[in-house]
Parts: structure tokens; sequence; C-alpha cells
């Protein structure tokens, strides 16, 4: 995969994180309970997520090995295959235990591989 790609897809998962960040700004699990617009904005935040991560293919694990890579992509299988079987409060509870770290190593992963063509720089969120 290509350093471009790599650096596009790790900025896809920053993009994601942030607006879930935003989405959730203040919001406390029963007001997320209770909000279906919401939730479904955080799922599709969380679906692109998830593929990013399955498009950085083995690359993700060198970049950021201390992420469950394989928990993340199997939650956007779940979403996508399962959606019948996930809920509110499972989403939640991904969100604030797991979503921190993922957007923390991504970080790092950027800083630490600075793109060698800096046209092709995104900022970082």
């Amino acid at each position: 995969m290509s350093s471009r790609s790599t650096r596009r897809y790790l900025n896809d998962i920053l993009k994601s994180c942030d607006r879930i960040r935003e989405y959730l700004d203040g919001v406390t699990l029963e007001d997320y309970l209770s909000a279906s617009m919401r939730q479904d904005a955080v799922e599709r935040q969380l679906q692109i997520l998830t593929e990013a991560a399955f498009r950085l293919g083995d690359e993700a694990a060198r970049l950021c090995p201390t992420v469950d890579w394989r928990s993340i992509r199997g939650l956007g299988n779940f979403l996508r295959h399962e959606y019948d079987k996930i809920t509110p409060e499972i989403i939640w509870g991904k969100l604030h235990n797991d979503l921190p770290v993922l957007e923390e190593a991504v970080k790092v992963a950027l800083l630490a591989n600075p793109d060698p063509d800096p046209a092709h720089m995104e900022p970082l969120p």
C-alpha cells in the first residue's frame, strides 16, 4: 500500500473519531439513547472508520501495534451483518472505551510517519 493511501485511511479514521466526538460532546447515555438520528450519525462514522481500518490491512498493526484492529474490523462486520443484535449501549461502551485509544494511536502513527510528498498531507483534526 502506498504511503499516500495509508495516510488517507489513517486520516479517515481520525476524521470519523472527530465527528463522533462532536456528535457526543456533552451527551449523556440517556441523551444518546433518546436520539435515533445521533445514533445513526455515530454508526455511519463507525462504518467509515471500520472500513478504513479494513483497507489499511497489515499496515494497521505495523503502524499502531497497541490497537486491537481485529476488534475494530469486527465491529464493522457486526454493524453491517448483525445490525439487529447490536444495541446503542454496546456502541456507547465501544465509543468510550476503545475510541480514545484508537484516536491517540493513529495520531502518533501519522506524526511518526510523515508523508514523503507534502502536497498529499492532510491536516490533523
